[in-house]
Order: structure tokens, then C-alpha cells, then sequence
């Protein structure tokens, strides 16, 4: 994929972009560093690309930060990436509150620290006013069990008479998932060559336009971002149609 131009503001770009960011071990083992710095320089790629987002009036971002596998990594890596969330949150909060972006965060908290989802909760109270950009993490998120929570919740809804079984639709099930209340995403990029969804937003990515890139993660800034973008804005949505040729 090549860097394009830089994509104005416009009806044709994307409402909804996820990233899969992934790459950060890889960028650090090629240049002799510690996994760490790779996880250092990536935050700055998150803070590049949404900056990029506000910028281009893109409404929601999702950032695959910390996935329910991501516990098997050595524990070492484990405190270090949660030590960088620590960071990003209090770092970053008062620049995504001047800059109109509001933070919301998917997933399962009960397994983090409890400063961690104080932490949470503070930036989601501080922000939740904010409308530029919707800005949402899943942290320890995997899909497969957001679904089977939502399936849990609405199978006690049904048995408790609050919910009919015949009413149950596709955009009535979509309000029992973690992201309820936003558009399914248009764009699906995943960083570093890898070629899957790895878990992610498996129910609301059904039609989503899927970009792979061989950067890596701690590499992807604004130009890549735009030439994700233009390759989005080049093909034809069809959602299980035929095309108009």
C-alpha cells in the first residue's frame, strides 16, 4: 500500500475506522531495543493518527489496544503495557478534552488494576460531553465473549418477560454488545502484514472494508492513515449486492 495524499473532509471518507495495532515487538526487535520501546513509540502512532481523525472530521475511531489473549505475554510486558496506559490516560486527558474527542473504553475492566479503572472512568466522566471524535479503546476485549455476554443478557431479558423472542432483531441484539450506540466500522486496518481479525469486532466488522499493511505499527502515522483511507474511498461497498458495472 502506498502513502497517498493527504484525504480531505468529505462525505466519501469513512464515518467509523478500527485498527488492529499490531507490530510493536517486531519494530523494537529489529532495531536491538527492548519490547517496551516498541509499545513507547506506538503510543505516539496513536496520539498521530488521532489527531489525524479529529482533523479529517472522522467521527469514531476504535483502537485493539490490550485483547483478553494478550494476559499470555510474558508478565514483565504485561506491567509495562499497563504501566503505558497509565501513562497515556493521564498524559493525554486534558488535550482530548480541549480538543473535542471523547474516550470511551470496551471490554472487560474487572480484570485490571482498580487505579487503572479509576482511571477509566475518570477520562470517560471527563470527556463524555466532547463530540468531534469518539474515540474508543478495547482494552482485555475479546469478541467472541462480547457476543456471549450479549447472548447471556438477552436471554435473561427474555426469561425475565422484559424482552419478546420474536422481537429480537439484528439491530436489537447490536444494543447488547460494548459498542452499542455506534455505527459498525466502514474501515478495518490491521498494521504489520498479518492477515486476520485476531478476535475483533467480529459481529460489527460483517461488512466492514478490510486494509492490511505490512507496516508496523510504531511506523503508521498520518500519510499511511491517508493511503488506508484512499484505498477505502477507491472500492465499491456492495453489502452483499451486485455492483453498479
Amino acid at each position: 500500500m502506498q502513502t497517498a495524499r493527504s484525504p480531505q473532509p468529505g462525505h466519501h471518507l469513512p464515518r467509523h475506522i478500527a485498527i488492529i495495532m499490531d507490530g510493536n515487538g517486531r519494530w523494537a526487535a529489529s532495531r536491538g531495543l527492548p519490547r517496551v520501546a516498541g509499545h513507547q513509540r506506538g503510543a505516539e502512532s496513536v496520539r498521530a493518527v488521532v489527531g489525524a481523525c479529529r482533523d479529517l472530521a472522522i467521527p469514531y475511531l476504535t483502537l485493539f489496544a490490550f485483547s483478553s489473549e494478550n494476559w499470555k505475554r510474558p508478565a514483565d510486558e504485561v506491567t509495562d503495557l499497563m504501566g503505558l496506559l497509565r501513562l497515556y490516560i493521564r498524559r493525554e486527558l486534558a488535550e482530548l478534552v480541549d480538543r473535542g474527542v471523547r474516550l470511551r473504553v470496551i471490554g472487560d475492566r474487572g480484570a485490571l488494576d482498580k487505579d487503572i479503572q479509576s482511571l477509566i472512568v475518570e477520562a470517560e466522566t471527563a470527556t463524555a460531553r466532547n463530540h468531534l471524535l469518539n474515540l474508543t479503546v478495547a482494552l482485555n476485549y475479546g469478541a467472541r465473549n462480547e457476543i456471549l455476554s450479549a447472548v447471556r443478557r438477552v436471554a435473561a431479558d427474555v426469561a425475565s418477560g422484559r424482552l419478546a423472542a420474536d422481537s429480537i432483531t439484528e439491530a436489537c441484539f447490536a444494543r447488547y454488545l460494548d459498542t452499542e450506540g455506534m455505527p459498525d466500522p466502514d474501515l478495518l486496518i490491521r498494521t504489520s502484514g498479518e492477515h486476520r481479525l485476531s478476535n475483533f469486532l467480529l459481529w460489527q466488522a460483517a461488512y466492514s472494508e478490510l486494509v492490511f499493511t505490512p507496516i508496523l505499527w510504531p511506523d503508521f502515522g498520518k500519510a499511511e492513515l491517508a493511503a488506508a483511507i484512499d484505498e477505502f474511498v477507491g472500492r465499491e461497498r456492495r453489502y452483499g449486492g451486485t455492483g453498479g458495472g
